[in-house]
Formats: structure tokens, sequence, C-alpha cells
């Protein structure tokens, strides 16, 4: 019962985080968006870090650690909060959804795991729905408007990426540790890249709005969402993880109208829902 919990709640909250991050990433800029909800997400977990730390005594895994912090946060929210200088928090979201379908890509390219008939019609389906949400322009993606929708495909891919790394290399590790610490390198390569693109936060910008959204992203849409995720992870699957992503553009979709009124067009509508039953396909077998 806990880890249907966990998913309902992540998905609650990483469905308002599509909005929240439209409404301030021309504050903080793209990359800077990444280094200030990750340094505040690792900042909200530092106190009870501390007290797992001083309890672990097998060496931590600080290699696994930083090629999770990159796969799983520092690159793919860098590709995510670029998609919404682009394309509306609604869209953002429901190609989010590609996440299991990628997920399970993944594991069989790379992690030995099997797919069968159901599982290849499901990522097929899951494409279709990606050409449904370009208007049947896919091939504009290889071009200058590969920015938007292009940048988010590729945000899922490194989610899962990063979901099947961590449950196979750092499973056993302290769930607290693991998230901070991954929290932290992704807050460095934020700093990192948005130094070298003059892309860093405008503080003096910031008005208490601004403010207070940032805030969240930390505190809530990254250091709880994060703990949410990796417990799902490593007491479940990292397929079943991905499924939040099945739930996100729902709650998007309805915040977005309500608060930035965007248009809930007839695409994007079927573009959900066929990206959805490539999802169902996917985790179909897996329950068999």
């Amino acid at each position: 019962m806990k880890i249907y919990v966990a998913l309902l709640s992540l998905s609650f909250i990483w469905g308002i985080a599509f909005i929240l991050i439209k409404m301030t990433v021309d504050d903080t800029g793209v990359w800077g968006m990444v280094f200030l909800r990750c340094f505040l997400g690792a900042l909200t977990l530092l106190p009870l870090f501390l007290i797992r730390l001083r309890h672990f005594e097998r060496p931590i895994p600080y290699k696994q650690l930083i090629i999770l912090g990159i796969l799983n946060a520092g690159i793919p929210w860098g590709l995510l909060a670029w998609s919404e200088t682009v394309i509306n928090s609604n869209t953002t979201s429901v190609i989010n959804a590609l996440t299991p379908i990628f997920t399970a890509l993944i594991g069989y390219l790379f992690f030995k795991k099997k797919l069968i008939k159901k599982q290849w019609l499901g990522i097929f389906i899951g494409f279709l729905g990606i050409v449904i949400l370009t208007e049947f322009q896919i091939h504009q993606l290889l071009g200058s408007n590969f920015i938007g929708i292009g940048t988010m495909v590729l945000a899922t891919i490194f989610y899962g990426f990063g979901s099947q790394y961590l449950k196979k290399h750092l499973q056993k590790l302290d769930l607290v540790i693991t998230i901070t610490i991954s929290l932290f390198v992704a807050s460095i390569v934020g700093l990192t890249v948005g130094f070298l693109f003059n892309d860093l936060p405008n503080f003096s910008q910031f008005d208490v709005q601004t403010t207070l959204v940032v805030l969240i992203l930390g505190t809530i849409g990254s250091g709880v969402a994060h703990f949410l995720l990796y417990y799902m992870i490593i007491n479940g699957t990292p397929e079943f993880a991905a499924t939040v992503a099945y739930i996100i553009p729902i709650t998007a979709i309805i915040s977005s109208y309500i608060v930035l009124n965007e248009p809930i067009t007839a695409n994007l509508l079927l573009g959900m829902l066929i990206i959805f039953s490539g999802i169902y396909l996917t985790s179909l077998v897996r329950k068999t």
C-alpha cells in the first residue's frame, strides 16, 4: 500500500511542478533552474543525511552517485526546463509520460532485460503518440524545431537510464544518502552549465512569487519528490516507478488550464491517450 501512496503523491507533486517551472524559468534561466531546485532539494535533506551518515559504516560509492546525479536530474531537468521555454507545460507533461516506455526499452538494450511482443508493440504505440503531438510533422524535430518536443523526449531517455542504473548499482545504499548526494551532483551540473552559457538566476529580478515557487520546487518538487521516486524504484521496480508519468499529465493538464490558461487541444488528448496505451502494453506482461 505504501508504494501506491508514494506513486499518487509523486504524480501530484510533479504534475504541479510542470506549471511552476513554466512560471519561473524565464527568471531563473534553464540551467539556473536546475541548480536552484537540486541545491535546495539537497539542502532540505541535509539534516537527515548527516544523521544517516553517522551510522553508515560501508564506503560510499561516489562514482555511481555522480553518474546517477547526472543521468537522473542534472541533464534531464535541464532539458525539461529548456522544453518549457518553447512548448506548453501540459504538452511537456504528456511527453514525460514516455518515461516508462523508454525505461523498458533501455532495460532491454543496456541492462539485459527481456521484452516480448506486447512490450515492443507498446513501445511502437508510444512513439505514435509523439507523432500525433507533433501534428504528423515528426521530421521537424531533426532541425531547428528540436528544442521543445525533441528535448523533452531526450529527457525521458535520461530518466529511463537513471532508473535502471539506480536499481542495478545503488539498490542497497541508504535512500537518503543516495538522494542527497545525487541532487548535490545535479546542482553542480546546473551551476557549471549555467556559468558556461551565462544562464544563471538573476536574483535581483526575483519577486515574492518567484522566490516562493523556487523554494517549493526545490524542497518539495526535488527533495521530497526524489525520496518518493527512489523509494518506489528500490522497493518496487524501475518500470513501476516510471508509471508515475502515467498520472502526471492529468494533474498537469488540469492545473495548466486553470493557472496558465493553456489550451487543451484534441491533438494533446489524443497523443496522451495513445501514449498511455503504449505504457499499458509495456507494463501488462510484467504482471503475468
